[in-house]
């Protein structure tokens, strides 16, 4: 997922979110999952090890992310999208194949993953369309413009020390026409409701758009403040 570090500092801030002890990432396996969203087969990739530690699963917000698309109907039909922190991709891909030009992004590390899920699931009319690229929070956001429709993020928001490098790089990439959905589950260990509840409202007008209690995840739907 992305924060605003490059891909040597990865390794330290996974410790500092999942202790080297509990030995999460300690297992290097690769594991294919196959998926159906929004009537699409989708087959995707997870390299699970230390390198890739936690953008290398695909995470139940995502999913719940993605339903949440075909619930509502979500049309992205020729709409300028960007998906922040994509780990495996899923999202975007999804996205694509729903008639999105999209942009997949993540740090250096996590981008040959997505490569391989988009070149695995997406055809060449789609494949025209999507583009996979690097951006670090808070570092190159402004070599990206601010004219998106949407902006998507999937448990993104998981370490505290990135939150304020993520809210300047949402405050870039959001224009008046943007809408932001950020699925996310709600940890309190990492102050995901801080962010969304205090630090987020600050900058933005976030709108809970859905709950699923049993999971503890909430989507949220964002966009500027109005000057009114």
């Amino acid at each position: 997922m992305a924060a605003p570090m490059v891909a040597s500092d990865v390794e330290v801030a996974l410790e500092s979110v999942f202790p080297q002890e509990l030995g999460l990432f300690a297992e290097a396996f690769t594991a294919e999952t196959r998926y159906r969203l929004c009537g699409h087969e989708l087959s995707i990739v997870q390299h699970h090890g230390s390198r890739l530690g936690v953008a290398a699963p695909v995470w139940e917000a995502a999913l719940a992310l993605c339903d949440f698309f075909e619930e509502h109907k979500l049309n992205f039909w020729g709409k300028k999208v960007l998906e922040l922190g994509a780990g495996t991709g899923i999202v975007g891909i999804l996205v694509a194949l729903l008639g999105g030009d999209v942009i997949i992004t993540d740090l250096p590390v996590a981008l040959k993953q997505i490569q391989e899920n988009v070149h695995r699931n997406l055809p060449a009319e789609c494949l025209a369309r999507t583009k996979v690229c690097a951006l670090s929070w808070g570092l190159d956001h402004m070599e990206f413009p601010s004219d998106y429709d949407f902006i998507l993020g999937a448990d993104i928001v998981y370490l505290k020390d990135t939150y304020p490098s993520l809210i300047r790089t949402l405050q870039h990439l959001c224009g008046p026409q943007s809408t932001i959905y950020l699925s996310s589950k709600m940890r309190q260990e990492h102050s995901t409701v801080l962010f969304f509840e205090t630090l987020l409202p600050m900058h933005f007008t976030p709108k809970l758009a859905f709950r699923d209690e049993n999971e503890n995840i909430n989507i949220y739907k964002v966009t500027q403040k109005s000057n009114i």
